[in-house]
This record gives structure tokens, C-alpha cells and sequence, in this order.
């Protein structure tokens, strides 16, 4: 089972998430979130880490968030477990993807006005030609893009790996001879939101749920 979990933000919220909220985590992240100048990135940030504790709850895992570890190029797991897990965040939304086994890696974005024509040199020619010929050019950019983000991710080196030296097609790509497999995750009509996975994932078992913000973190 996949389970994907997904929270908004809210500034009505936002002390009572300080307050009740961030004190359930260290304090080197408490400071974190702290020194962030705009509510909103220090509550995606904090909702992240949420959902990633409610994600290890629900299997009845013993780690809890303090558990993760970081490689060299930024990725978060848990070390000697086959738990794998992704978070991203876009606009007002947060989304935690939790699995075994698979690496995963999750991208989501706001569907917002751009000029693609910025981010032509990130397309392979054939995933430029299909994005400027499809009759909604913002959403064919946001489709290819979330897709090569959330294999990046699931990759493990990230950026370090430009976006235009793999090919996505047909919701498949490879990175040298690592094969990756793409799923879309609808959440809300204004996002796009991809899954990434080195295994195809069946999604009659991907679980997907919106969580409350005041959901209990007893």
C-alpha cells in the first residue's frame, strides 16, 4: 500500500500549530521554522513534518520524524528501513507520499500563469514540441514538469541531474539504467501532482487522503 497524504495551509490556524503543533518536534526544527520571515513557508514546512508523523502512525511504525537522515544531495530516509517516503509543497498545499520498499519521489505544483519559454532549455526537443503544441501549453508544462521533478527525487541526486537529460514518455523514463515509473495524483484542479516510482506502482493501493489540520497528534 501507498499511502499519500495532503493538508492546505491556514493562517487562521497558524498559532495554534505553533504552539500544540511544533513542540511535538525537536527543537533544532522548532528554530527552523522559526526563522522564516513568511508564515506560509514556516507552516508548509511544519505540515510536512506532520503528515509524515500521521503517514508512520498509520502503519504502526516505530520511527518516528526524528529518525531521518539525509544524503548527500539532500534526500530524506530512514536508515536500515525499507520505509520510503517524499514530501513537496506548492502554493498553499503539502503532500506526503509513504510506501515500502519502492523509492519514490513526489512533486507537486501550483498551476500558475509562466512563460514556459524559461524553461524550454530544462525540455528534451520532443518534450518541448508536445508541450507548445498542446492546446493547453500551462498544463502540458506543469504535467512534464512535476514528472521530471518527482524522478529526480525519487533518484536520490536531486538537481544535480539536469531535467533535460532523460525523456519522459508514456509515463516512463530511465536515468542511465535506472527505469522509473509515473503516476498522476489529482488532489485539486488548481495543482498538478505527480508520483514517481522505480517500480510500478498499482493504483487500486494507492491510498490518497486530505488531512484536517486539527487531526489528533495524540
Amino acid at each position: 500500500m501507498t499511502q499519500i497524504l495532503y493538508s492546505y495551509i491556514s493562517e487562521e490556524h497558524h498559532s495554534y500549530l505553533l504552539k500544540e503543533v511544533a513542540p511535538r518536534f525537536s527543537h533544532d526544527f522548532q528554530k527552523k521554522i522559526l526563522k522564516y520571515r513568511r508564515w506560509q513557508d514556516a507552516q508548509l514546512s511544519l505540515l510536512g513534518r506532520v503528515l509524515l508523523w500521521s503517514s508512520l502512525k498509520k502503519l504502526n511504525k516505530h520511527l518516528c520524524v526524528e529518525d531521518v537522515r539525509y544524503n548527500s544531495y539532500k534526500k530524506p530516509y530512514f536508515e536500515n528501513e525499507n520505509i520510503k517516503f517524499n514530501i513537496s509543497h506548492s502554493g498553499n498545499l503539502v503532500v506526503c507520499v509513504i510506501t515500502q520498499n519502492n523509492e519514490v519521489g513526489v512533486d507537486v505544483e501550483v498551476l500558475q500563469d509562466i512563460n514556459v519559454e524559461d524553461f524550454k532549455v530544462q525540455m528534451t526537443p520532443l518534450e518541448w514540441q508536445n508541450i507548445v503544441s498542446s492546446h493547453n501549453v500551462k498544463d502540458a508544462f506543469f504535467n512534464y514538469w512535476t514528472q521530471k521533478e518527482a524522478v529526480i527525487k525519487a533518484h536520490g541526486m536531486g538537481l544535480s541531474i539536469p531535467l533535460n537529460s532523460f525523456e519522459v514518455i508514456e509515463n516512463r523514463t530511465k536515468i542511465k539504467e535506472d527505469s522509473f515509473f509515473l503516476t498522476e495524483i489529482n488532489l485539486d484542479t488548481n495543482y498538478k501532482c505527480h508520483l514517481a516510482s522505480n517500480d510500478k506502482i498499482d493504483t487500486s493501493l494507492i491510498d490518497i487522503k486530505k488531512v484536517d489540520l486539527f487531526m489528533s497528534l495524540s
